[in-house]
Protein backbone atom coordinates (compact mmCIF):
# COMPACT_ATOMS: atom_id res chain seq x y z
CA UNK A 1 0.00 0.00 0.00
CA UNK A 2 1.22 3.49 -0.82
CA UNK A 3 -0.31 6.86 0.13
CA UNK A 4 -2.79 8.31 -2.36
CA UNK A 5 -1.59 11.41 -4.20
CA UNK A 6 -4.62 13.66 -4.58
CA UNK A 7 -2.96 15.51 -7.44
CA UNK A 8 -3.03 12.26 -9.41
CA UNK A 9 -6.75 11.94 -8.68
CA UNK A 10 -7.28 15.54 -9.84
CA UNK A 11 -5.37 14.81 -13.03
CA UNK A 12 -7.37 11.64 -13.71
CA UNK A 13 -10.67 13.46 -13.23
CA UNK A 14 -9.62 16.38 -15.43
CA UNK A 15 -8.54 14.03 -18.21
CA UNK A 16 -11.57 11.73 -18.03
CA UNK A 17 -14.63 13.68 -16.83
CA UNK A 18 -15.20 14.82 -20.42
CA UNK A 19 -16.11 11.22 -21.26
CA UNK A 20 -19.13 11.45 -18.95
CA UNK A 21 -20.33 14.69 -20.54
CA UNK A 22 -19.75 13.36 -24.05
CA UNK A 23 -21.85 10.27 -23.34
CA UNK A 24 -24.63 12.46 -21.91
CA UNK A 25 -24.74 14.48 -25.12
CA UNK A 26 -24.46 11.39 -27.30
CA UNK A 27 -27.43 9.87 -25.46
CA UNK A 28 -29.61 12.86 -26.39
CA UNK A 29 -28.35 12.89 -29.97
CA UNK A 30 -29.50 9.29 -30.41
CA UNK A 31 -32.91 9.70 -28.77
CA UNK A 32 -35.89 9.14 -31.11
CA UNK A 33 -39.31 10.36 -29.98
CA UNK A 34 -41.38 7.68 -31.71
CA UNK A 35 -39.16 4.91 -30.35
CA UNK A 36 -39.52 6.21 -26.79
CA UNK A 37 -43.29 6.59 -27.11
CA UNK A 38 -43.58 2.87 -27.83
CA UNK A 39 -42.08 2.13 -24.40
CA UNK A 40 -44.08 4.64 -22.34
CA UNK A 41 -47.51 4.41 -20.71
CA UNK A 42 -49.97 6.68 -22.57
CA UNK A 43 -52.68 6.06 -19.95
CA UNK A 44 -50.44 7.70 -17.34
CA UNK A 45 -50.25 10.90 -19.38
CA UNK A 46 -54.03 11.09 -19.49
CA UNK A 47 -54.41 10.25 -15.80
CA UNK A 48 -51.99 13.07 -14.92
CA UNK A 49 -53.98 15.47 -17.13
CA UNK A 50 -50.97 16.19 -19.36
CA UNK A 51 -52.74 18.18 -22.05
CA UNK A 52 -49.90 19.78 -24.05
CA UNK A 53 -47.30 18.33 -26.37
CA UNK A 54 -44.57 20.16 -24.45
CA UNK A 55 -45.59 18.62 -21.12
CA UNK A 56 -45.60 15.09 -22.47
CA UNK A 57 -42.33 15.55 -24.34
CA UNK A 58 -40.55 16.98 -21.29
CA UNK A 59 -41.83 14.10 -19.19
CA UNK A 60 -40.45 11.58 -21.69
CA UNK A 61 -37.09 13.28 -22.15
CA UNK A 62 -36.53 14.04 -18.46
CA UNK A 63 -37.32 10.44 -17.46
CA UNK A 64 -34.84 9.19 -20.06
CA UNK A 65 -32.19 11.63 -18.87
CA UNK A 66 -32.64 10.73 -15.21
CA UNK A 67 -32.26 7.01 -15.83
CA UNK A 68 -29.55 7.25 -18.46
CA UNK A 69 -27.34 9.78 -16.72
CA UNK A 70 -27.23 7.74 -13.54
CA UNK A 71 -26.10 4.68 -15.50
CA UNK A 72 -23.44 6.67 -17.36
CA UNK A 73 -22.10 8.29 -14.20
CA UNK A 74 -22.12 4.97 -12.31
CA UNK A 75 -19.81 3.54 -14.97
CA UNK A 76 -17.58 6.61 -14.75
CA UNK A 77 -17.35 6.42 -10.96
CA UNK A 78 -16.45 2.75 -11.21
CA UNK A 79 -13.50 3.72 -13.39
CA UNK A 80 -12.42 6.37 -10.87
CA UNK A 81 -12.61 3.88 -8.00
CA UNK A 82 -10.52 1.33 -9.88
CA UNK A 83 -7.93 4.01 -10.75
CA UNK A 84 -7.64 5.10 -7.10
CA UNK A 85 -7.34 1.54 -5.84
CA UNK A 86 -4.68 0.76 -8.45
CA UNK A 87 -2.64 3.77 -7.27
CA UNK A 88 -2.78 2.64 -3.62
CA UNK A 89 -3.08 -1.16 -3.62
CA UNK A 90 -2.16 -2.10 -7.19
CA UNK A 91 -5.71 -3.29 -7.84
CA UNK A 92 -7.06 -4.14 -11.27
CA UNK A 93 -10.26 -4.31 -13.31
CA UNK A 94 -11.55 -7.83 -12.83
CA UNK A 95 -12.35 -10.15 -15.69
CA UNK A 96 -14.66 -12.27 -13.53
CA UNK A 97 -18.40 -11.81 -14.25
CA UNK A 98 -20.12 -9.82 -11.52
CA UNK A 99 -16.82 -8.50 -10.12
CA UNK A 100 -15.53 -5.04 -11.03
CA UNK A 101 -12.36 -4.74 -8.96
CA UNK A 102 -9.79 -7.11 -7.46
CA UNK A 103 -6.93 -6.24 -5.15
CA UNK A 104 -4.71 -7.84 -2.53
CA UNK A 105 -4.07 -6.51 0.98
CA UNK A 106 -2.64 -8.33 4.02
CA UNK A 107 -2.83 -11.76 2.35
CA UNK A 108 -6.49 -11.22 1.40
CA UNK A 109 -7.87 -11.09 -2.13
CA UNK A 110 -10.76 -8.64 -2.20
CA UNK A 111 -13.35 -8.97 -4.92
CA UNK A 112 -15.55 -5.90 -5.27
CA UNK A 113 -18.82 -5.27 -7.06
CA UNK A 114 -19.23 -1.48 -7.39
CA UNK A 115 -22.64 0.21 -7.40
CA UNK A 116 -23.69 3.83 -7.20
CA UNK A 117 -25.87 3.93 -4.07
CA UNK A 118 -27.01 1.49 -1.38
CA UNK A 119 -30.58 0.89 -2.59
CA UNK A 120 -29.76 -0.63 -5.95
CA UNK A 121 -31.17 -4.14 -5.62
CA UNK A 122 -34.28 -6.23 -5.05
CA UNK A 123 -34.17 -9.70 -3.52
CA UNK A 124 -33.49 -11.50 -6.80
CA UNK A 125 -30.62 -9.12 -7.62
CA UNK A 126 -29.10 -9.74 -4.19
CA UNK A 127 -29.26 -13.48 -4.83
CA UNK A 128 -27.53 -12.93 -8.18
CA UNK A 129 -24.82 -10.92 -6.42
CA UNK A 130 -24.24 -13.76 -3.95
CA UNK A 131 -24.07 -16.29 -6.78
CA UNK A 132 -21.56 -14.17 -8.65
CA UNK A 133 -19.39 -13.85 -5.55
CA UNK A 134 -19.53 -17.60 -4.88
CA UNK A 135 -18.59 -18.36 -8.49
CA UNK A 136 -15.73 -15.86 -8.29
CA UNK A 137 -14.40 -17.51 -5.13
CA UNK A 138 -14.42 -20.93 -6.80
CA UNK A 139 -12.71 -19.52 -9.89
CA UNK A 140 -9.93 -17.89 -7.87
CA UNK A 141 -9.40 -20.91 -5.61
CA UNK A 142 -9.02 -23.21 -8.59
CA UNK A 143 -5.51 -21.83 -9.08
CA UNK A 144 -4.80 -21.19 -5.38
CA UNK A 145 -6.81 -23.30 -2.94
CA UNK A 146 -5.41 -21.43 0.09
CA UNK A 147 -6.40 -18.00 -1.19
CA UNK A 148 -8.41 -16.01 1.36
CA UNK A 149 -11.15 -14.27 -0.66
CA UNK A 150 -13.43 -11.60 0.80
CA UNK A 151 -16.33 -10.25 -1.25
CA UNK A 152 -17.49 -6.64 -1.00
CA UNK A 153 -20.42 -4.76 -2.47
CA UNK A 154 -19.10 -1.19 -2.65
CA UNK A 155 -21.49 1.75 -2.99
CA UNK A 156 -20.16 5.17 -3.96
CA UNK A 157 -22.58 7.14 -1.79
CA UNK A 158 -24.96 6.63 1.13
CA UNK A 159 -24.48 4.49 4.20
CA UNK A 160 -25.20 1.03 5.57
CA UNK A 161 -24.86 0.61 9.31
CA UNK A 162 -24.82 -3.19 9.06
CA UNK A 163 -22.02 -3.92 6.60
CA UNK A 164 -21.59 -7.62 7.42
CA UNK A 165 -24.11 -9.45 5.20
CA UNK A 166 -22.77 -12.90 6.01
CA UNK A 167 -21.60 -13.97 2.54
CA UNK A 168 -20.19 -10.55 1.71
CA UNK A 169 -19.64 -7.06 3.14
CA UNK A 170 -21.42 -3.91 2.02
CA UNK A 171 -19.42 -0.69 2.31
CA UNK A 172 -21.11 2.59 1.39
CA UNK A 173 -20.07 6.22 1.03
CA UNK A 174 -17.14 7.18 3.26
CA UNK A 175 -16.62 3.55 4.26
CA UNK A 176 -16.26 2.46 0.61
CA UNK A 177 -13.85 5.20 -0.49
CA UNK A 178 -11.75 4.65 2.62
CA UNK A 179 -11.72 0.89 2.00
CA UNK A 180 -10.33 1.20 -1.54
CA UNK A 181 -7.89 4.04 -0.79
CA UNK A 182 -6.94 4.04 2.89
CA UNK A 183 -8.00 7.70 3.04
CA UNK A 184 -10.91 8.45 5.41
CA UNK A 185 -11.48 11.88 3.84
CA UNK A 186 -11.43 10.83 0.20
CA UNK A 187 -15.23 10.80 -0.07
CA UNK A 188 -15.13 14.57 0.51
CA UNK A 189 -11.90 15.29 -1.34
CA UNK A 190 -13.13 13.90 -4.69
CA UNK A 191 -16.18 16.19 -4.88
CA UNK A 192 -14.28 19.32 -5.96
CA UNK A 193 -12.43 17.79 -8.96
CA UNK A 194 -15.73 16.49 -10.34
CA UNK A 195 -16.75 20.06 -11.12
CA UNK A 196 -13.93 20.46 -13.67
CA UNK A 197 -15.36 22.46 -16.61
CA UNK A 198 -18.86 21.50 -15.41
CA UNK A 199 -20.31 24.94 -16.18
CA UNK A 200 -19.06 24.87 -19.77
CA UNK A 201 -20.12 21.28 -20.36
CA UNK A 202 -23.57 21.82 -18.88
CA UNK A 203 -24.13 24.91 -21.03
CA UNK A 204 -23.43 22.79 -24.12
CA UNK A 205 -25.80 20.13 -22.80
CA UNK A 206 -28.55 22.65 -22.01
CA UNK A 207 -28.46 24.01 -25.55
CA UNK A 208 -28.81 20.52 -27.02
CA UNK A 209 -31.61 19.71 -24.54
CA UNK A 210 -33.56 22.84 -25.51
CA UNK A 211 -33.25 22.05 -29.22
CA UNK A 212 -34.40 18.49 -28.59
CA UNK A 213 -37.47 19.61 -26.64
CA UNK A 214 -38.44 22.04 -29.41
CA UNK A 215 -37.97 19.43 -32.13
CA UNK A 216 -39.80 16.65 -30.26
CA UNK A 217 -42.67 18.98 -29.36
CA UNK A 218 -43.20 19.75 -33.05
CA UNK A 219 -42.93 16.05 -33.99
CA UNK A 220 -45.45 15.08 -31.30
CA UNK A 221 -47.89 17.83 -32.29
CA UNK A 222 -47.67 16.89 -35.97
CA UNK A 223 -48.25 13.20 -35.24
CA UNK A 224 -50.66 13.16 -32.31
CA UNK A 225 -52.60 16.41 -32.22
CA UNK A 226 -55.88 17.19 -33.93
CA UNK A 227 -56.13 20.20 -36.26
CA UNK A 228 -57.67 22.24 -33.43
CA UNK A 229 -54.62 21.52 -31.24
CA UNK A 230 -56.00 18.92 -28.84
CA UNK A 231 -54.06 15.71 -28.25
CA UNK A 232 -55.52 12.80 -30.19
CA UNK A 233 -55.47 10.29 -27.34
CA UNK A 234 -57.00 7.51 -29.43
CA UNK A 235 -54.26 7.79 -32.02
CA UNK A 236 -51.56 7.93 -29.36
CA UNK A 237 -52.83 4.79 -27.62
CA UNK A 238 -53.19 2.98 -30.94
CA UNK A 239 -49.59 3.84 -31.86
CA UNK A 240 -48.40 2.52 -28.50
CA UNK A 241 -50.59 -0.57 -28.04
CA UNK A 242 -52.56 -1.67 -31.11
CA UNK A 243 -52.02 -5.25 -32.32
CA UNK A 244 -50.94 -3.94 -35.69
CA UNK A 245 -48.32 -1.23 -35.96
CA UNK A 246 -49.86 2.14 -36.76
CA UNK A 247 -47.97 3.94 -39.50
CA UNK A 248 -47.71 7.69 -39.10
Amino acid sequence: MKPLNLEDVQKYVNENIGEFHSKRIHSLDNLKLLDVLKRKNPYLYKAKNMLTSDTIVRGIVDAHISSNEETIFDEWLEGLAIFINREVFGGWKSGIPGVDLEFDDDDVRYIVNIKSGPNWANSSQIEKLKQDFNTARKTLRTSNSKLNVIAVNGCCYGRDNNPDKGEYFKFCGQHFWSFISGDDNLYIEIIEPLGFKAKQKNEDYTNIYASLINRFTKEFSDAFCKPIGEIDWEKLVQYNSAKEVIKL
